[in-house]
């Protein structure tokens, strides 16, 4: 019998089309398909940019298994995020498409972080929210999760990368809010007292950058003062109380958070009052109105812990097919002097450890205190 080469190399080459065909059809577990924009819900989904990519991952069939992977814990913005996380997840119309919600906080160590998110791909959760101890440090986790068709939203503090979906503020222009406000009403510059977050974050990072770019770009002469407050008042109030103690005077404050105990810690002192820009903490609010005649001329701006439900929110479009954005940018809430209004800027009533500003009517995400306080902060 005559051999065919010819057919041999014809018939190879069909079967590897088809084994193509097969493989380029089939789900992708290395991540999701990049595609054209809009967002499904775009008035809630804003992409960063005009450059922003739009991910569209598989659909799954629910309920979902969900879990939250926090870091820091130990301040009043983490406890309400966690209390916020788990009334979203109680709302009944998000309950009806979580099979299980899950949360764990794993403190500052970055490594046990990742692990915690690791054990979750490994026990098949479908999307895991995260707020990120470090922004570099999780990219073979990124890689896991993409791989296993695990959705991952990064959210507050953010990750470096494009390969899992972001959900934030501009930390960065929170910042130069901050640092311009100390511009405008500090008009000869001096010398600035900057209490900081967490070390190692991005949002500390970001916020910290934006601070001093407001500052330098104004060509006053400034003397800035930096303490470690880790967004926690007791902390923060210690850390003004020692800086005071040494420096004997500021000009101005600036406060990523922990902002209530930085201005208990000048009343302790017997301070002048002066301009602070700062978070949105209700007791620093509700500080903010009753001294303004006294010269503590605030600008409040920051992000609620509810940019949590907001995160959870992505990721259940996500698995369900929607289209989302790889990076959504929230709205910052503010107020400046002399407009702080009770009832509507601060609460008299409540609870100084309460952030205010906590809602995205955009994304139908809007809490009472009492929704956010009957929930508890334990890992569950």
């Amino acid at each position: 019998m005559k051999y065919n080469s010819n057919l041999r190399v014809t018939t190879a080459a069909a079967t590897l089309a088809v084994a193509l065909g097969a493989l380029l059809s089939a789900p992708s577990l290395a991540g999701p398909a990049i595609v054209a924009g809009p967002s499904a819900d775009p008035g809630c989904l804003t992409p960063w940019t005009a450059q922003t990519k739009f991910f569209q991952y598989p659909a799954k069939k629910g309920p979902f298994r969900i879990a939250l992977a926090n870091g820091f814990i130990a301040n009043t913005w983490r406890i309400q995020m966690i209390q916020t996380a788990k009334a979203y997840a109680a709302q009944p119309d998000v309950a009806a498409k979580l099979k299980e919600f899950k949360v764990v906080s794993t403190g500052e160590d970055v490594a046990a972080q990742i692990s915690a998110i690791n054990n979750f791909i490994d026990s098949g959760f479908d999307a895991i929210v995260v707020n990120a101890q470090n922004p570099a440090a999780f990219k073979q986790v990124i890689k896991r999760a993409n791989e296993a068709g695990v959705i991952l939203v990064a959210f507050d503090n953010i990750l470096d990368t494009e390969d899992a979906i972001d959900v934030n503020v501009d930390q960065k222009g929170l910042g130069s809010y901050w640092g311009n406000w100390l511009v405008k009403n500090v008009p000869n510059g001096g010398k600035i007292l900057e209490v900081r977050g967490v070390s190692g974050t991005s949002v500390d990072r970001d916020r910290h950058d934006g601070i001093h770019d407001a500052l330098d770009k104004s060509g006053k002469k400034w003397d800035v003062v930096e303490v470690v407050g880790k967004w926690d008042d007791a902390t923060a109030q210690k850390v003004t109380a020692d800086a005071i103690a040494t420096q004997k005077h500021f000009d101005g404050y600036t406060a990523q958070g922990g902002d209530t105990g930085v201005v208990q810690a000048m009343l302790d002192a017997k301070q002048p009052m002066v301009p602070f820009g700062g978070e949105t903490e209700n007791g620093f609010r509700k500080f903010c109105a009753k001294l303004s005649g006294d010269g503590l001329k605030c600008a409040s701006g920051g992000t609620g812990p509810a940019q949590v439900a907001v995160a959870m929110h992505v990721a259940i479009a996500a698995l369900e097919g929607e289209i989302v954005p790889q990076s959504v940018k929230l709205p910052l809430a503010e107020v400046e002097d002399p407009n702080f209004k009770d009832g509507q800027d601060f609460y008299s009533a409540q609870s100084d450890n309460f952030f205010v500003g906590n809602s995205f009517p955009t994304c139908h995400i809007n809490f009472t205190a009492q929704e956010i306080m009957g929930q508890t902060k334990e890992n569950k």
